[in-house]
């Protein structure tokens, strides 16, 4: 990950991808006809237009660099080599959703998508384990090893390394709250127009009440041990 966020793309820097996509979501979702009941009433019952304001001012004094993320870096996304020639045996698939955007949402959507399984074989074809979302210890190793590709070649005090992991812990875990948003806006959408068979409502429901599950432990940030 920390290589993808590292290359440099022809595409505009200005991170407008992440609040300008749900925007387009919500008025879309406001504009649907009278059919879409189900979906009005997930809006109404978690104020979602309000509580994206809320978002934004949380994430507007989070720190948070601007990288070309891929955004969308779930299980079915990752591509283990068969034959790996050298240690980069993972390959990341499905562009679909890449752009100049915040570090922190990349890295938080990663870890949010620890808990979805999406091999489900019955309704509503995708299982979900709070219990999964990564520990302090696991997001910890993952942040190292980032942080150690980000900062190859440079010389970091013990104090500067764990400064730059509890910063980093605290961003990811703020930011983890964009993905649940995100994906929660971009489900009720696809309930209304996907033909895909996937309880998109029920992911809907789900992502929104991990949203207000995460917020609530955000007062006294500590990932759980």
């Amino acid at each position: 990950m920390a290589q993808f966020h590292g290359m440099e793309m022809p595409f505009t820097k200005e991170p407008h991808w992440l609040f300008g996509t749900m925007e387009r979501y919500l008025k879309q979702i406001l504009d649907l006809p009278p059919p879409g009941l189900p979906q009005m009433n997930l809006l109404e019952m978690y104020s979602l237009k309000d509580e994206m304001g809320s978002l934004r001012r949380l994430l507007e004094s989070t720190p948070s660099p601007v990288v070309f993320c891929h955004n969308d870096i779930q299980e079915g996304n990752i591509l283990l080599l068969s034959e790996p020639e050298n240690a980069d045996s993972l390959m990341l698939v499905d562009f679909e959703y890449s752009s100049y955007n915040y570090r922190g949402f990349d890295i938080g959507n990663h870890f949010c998508e620890w808990v979805y399984d999406y091999t489900h074989e019955e309704w509503p074809f995708y299982k979900a384990q709070p219990a999964d979302y990564p520990t302090r210890g696991q997001q910890l190793h993952f942040i190292r090893h980032y942080l150690a590709e980000v900062k190859k070649g440079e010389v970091v005090s013990q104090e500067e390394q764990r400064n730059l992991e509890e910063d980093l812990l605290v961003e990811v875990n703020r930011y983890a709250l964009a993905s649940h948003f995100f994906w929660g806006l971009w489900s009720i959408l696809q309930a209304s127009m996907s033909t895909i068979e996937f309880g998109y409502l029920e992911y809907a429901q789900s992502r929104f009440q991990f949203y207000f599950q995460q917020k609530g432990q955000l007062t006294s940030f500590h990932p759980p041990s």
